[in-house]
């Protein structure tokens, strides 16, 4: 099997537009959470979340790409551009037989749905003509964005979403891994986007309890394995990674921030919105993970989990982690604390920084817990409040979604 590294990265978050702000504030244990600003809250029961600030999409689209695409799209065009960028790929001088080795998988779980709900709004309000727009299907489908990015650049290798609810972008990431393994493309442009800060997604998810409503402290209000917590914080923007053949990397002097040596997908098979009570799932996806690396479970410096501060997740999720580890010590990190919940884009962020961590050697913390739920296992070495500076060879990153998803991804040192 080839070996394959990460050669490019972007991100569009709530607390960094691109990744040197990201990772800052990541290390510096910074919150994006504050009171929402895209629609009225003042009946909803949640106020606030983890909104994408100072985004000024007209810097890099043009009039008529704007109102072409839903926001998700642009999250994704944005964070696809910085990670290009980054990676060094001049595709502009590329051949068609070269562009057609690179390929792009890209994941959301709601797509365009604001978009959507704009269109059915304007329709029920009116006087019952169907006037939509003939932009709705194409701005509002999942795959879209994997489709604009490759016409941006001229991408002619595999072209595809993921859709996996909020593990989407992290099996997006494992399928690009595959296919750069298998030979079927020598890079992959991967990640997810996601603009699902709307009414009608902030009022589902309260509708099903999932999420905080601690309007009177948003900051703190993503609380992962406190004993206090009582929901996610929503959040939203777009992570991208470009993945690479390494024999190809190398070809062409890039730089390399590490090496992906394992993905693992498995299912629960338990409960619609609910994961398994024992970790089922995200034990089978870890294993997996662990098998195809080629690595023991000890040798895992630590995991960032999906962690996403809701009552049911996070215990179930380190009693999986637990499973796998078995007694080893294991140090677990939960980073929605400060990002909030990207949904269907959660895996490319989380991985982004798991990348982050492995490049410099840096464990980020949980914030905001202050009293560790007493069911955490034994074992469990949460890293909480600030940053570790310790040696990161090789972290695990964790990632669920509803119909009982969960997938898995293992990054290390590249040597």
């Amino acid at each position: 099997m080839k070996r394959v590294v990460i050669t490019g990265l972007g991100a569009i978050t709530p607390i960094g537009n691109n990744i040197n702000e990201f990772w800052e504030s990541i290390v510096e244990g910074k919150s994006g959470a504050a009171p929402l600003t895209k629609f009225d809250t003042s009946k909803f029961k949640t106020q606030f979340g983890c909104e994408v600030k100072d985004f000024h999409p007209e810097e890099f689209l043009d009039r008529k790409e704007l109102r072409s695409y839903d926001l998700f799209t642009q999250y994704a065009i944005a964070a696809s551009d910085q990670a290009i960028q980054d990676s060094g790929l001049n595709l502009k001088i590329m051949s068609e037989a070269e562009r057609s080795e690179i390929g792009v998988i890209w994941a959301s779980g709601n797509g365009g749905i604001g978009t959507f709900e704009k269109e059915l709004k304007e329709y029920h309000t009116g006087d019952g003509t169907p006037r939509f727009s003939p932009f709705l299907i194409p701005k509002m489908i999942v795959d879209i964005a994997a489709g604009v990015i490759s016409i941006r650049n001229g991408l002619l290798g595999p072209n595809y979403a993921t859709v996996s609810a909020c593990a989407s972008s992290n099996t997006a990431i494992i399928n690009a891994f595959d296919t750069i393994r298998l030979g079927k493309a020598s890079v992959v442009i991967c990640g997810g986007s996601e603009a699902a800060i709307t009414e009608s997604s902030v009022g589902g998810f309260n509708a099903s309890q999932a999420l905080s409503k601690r309007n009177d402290d948003p900051q703190g209000a993503s609380r992962p394995f406190d004993e206090t917590r009582e929901g996610f914080v929503i959040g939203e923007g777009a992570g991208a990674l470009v993945l690479e053949e390494l024999e190809h990397a190398l070809a062409r002097n890039a730089t390399i921030y590490a090496e992906m040596v394992g993905g693992g997908m498995a299912a629960d098979a338990y409960h619609l919105t609910g994961t398994h009570p024992d970790g089922l799932g995200a034990m089978l996806s870890m294993n997996k993970a662990l098998k195809e690396a080629g690595i023991n479970a000890s040798q895992i410096d630590y995991v960032n989990a999906h962690a996403t501060s809701t009552s049911m997740g996070d215990i179930s999720e380190l009693k999986g982690i637990k499973r796998v580890f078995d007694n080893n010590i294991i140090k677990v990190t939960g980073t929605k604390s400060m990002t909030g919940h990207l949904l269907g884009a959660a895996g490319a962020i989380e991985s982004i920084i798991s990348i982050l961590s492995v490049r410099d050697n840096i464990m980020p913390a949980t914030i905001n817990t202050l009293h560790p739920d007493k069911e955490i296992p034994e074992g469990i070495d949460l890293v909480l409040h600030h940053s570790r500076y310790e040696p990161v060879n090789y972290v695990l990153n964790n990632t669920f979604g509803f119909g009982g998803h969960t997938a898995s991804s293992i990054f290390k040192k590249y040597q």
